[in-house]
């Protein structure tokens, strides 16, 4: 979340990374603030400093670049490190800008799914090729719970709606042992609200959740996949994920 960290810093922490595990680090950029107002203001975070994104963008993509004689400000390490950058959204801001300056570009479908169509569409009609891409490329952020059986992937699912329940709630976001149902836990409104936040999920046994991400590559035009695997047990989180990884390979 750039607008919480200075530019010349978040250069020399990632340069440091990528010093250590060369080609392993990518640099994904929000615009927002990521965290709650508390959280904020123990940042010392700016209110104006989203207003200079672009900006700070491009000041950043200066500071990992080759230098080039002309700046008094150097991150040592960090230059020349060419970190790959990739802007995050969840509205249009960020899809307009990642095709502006030709970067690829990642959407939050695992927590705001209303734009990602829109978001997608835009990034895709107006992108202008760059040194660093010559064509886009869309990464899409999915919520997946993956088990043996759609029903029980249906029964672990509840751990995530009861986590995003409780982020509604202003709650504790730990997580919570599934249940059967959730009836008696929330309101209709809560209910809804819920859904429309997970409206991305897939859910599912093997079959059902390599369907669900075929049709969404297919219909979105998604390039690349990152999941969140909001699982109670770790051994049911682990199982997911071999689910993933034998769906993907």
């Amino acid at each position: 979340m750039l607008p919480n960290h200075p530019p010349l810093v978040v250069a020399e922490q990632f340069g440091t990374l990528e010093s250590l595990y060369p080609g392993r680090i990518d640099l994904g950029l929000g615009r927002a603030p990521g965290s709650d107002p508390i959280t904020s203001r123990a940042l010392r975070r700016d209110e104006q400093r989203a207003e200079h994104f672009n900006d700070e963008v491009t000041e950043l993509q200066a500071l990992l670049g080759p230098y080039k004689g002309d700046s008094p400000v150097r991150a040592i390490p960090g230059e020349d490190t060419n970190v790959p950058i990739w802007l995050l959204g969840s509205s249009l801001y960020s899809a307009g800008l990642a095709a502006k300056k030709g970067l690829p570009y990642a959407f939050a479908g695992h927590f705001a799914p209303r734009f990602v169509e829109d978001a997608i569409a835009l990034y895709r009609r107006e992108f202008q090729p760059s040194e660093v891409l010559d064509k886009p490329y869309v990464m899409l952020g999915l919520p997946v719970v993956a088990a043996d059986t759609d029903e029980q992937a249906q029964f672990l699912a509840t751990t995530a709606k009861q986590r995003i329940l409780a982020l509604m709630r202003g709650k504790p976001l730990w997580l919570k042992e599934p249940v059967a149902t959730m009836e008696g836990l929330w309101t209709a409104q809560e209910k809804m609200q819920v859904e429309n936040f997970l409206g991305l999920s897939v859910v599912g046994g093997q079959a059902s959740v390599k369907h669900k991400l075929s049709m969404i590559k297919q219909t979105l035009q998604v390039d690349e996949f990152i999941f969140t695997n909001d699982l109670y047990e770790l051994s049911d989180r682990q199982h997911a994920l071999e689910i993933l990884a034998s769906i993907m390979n």
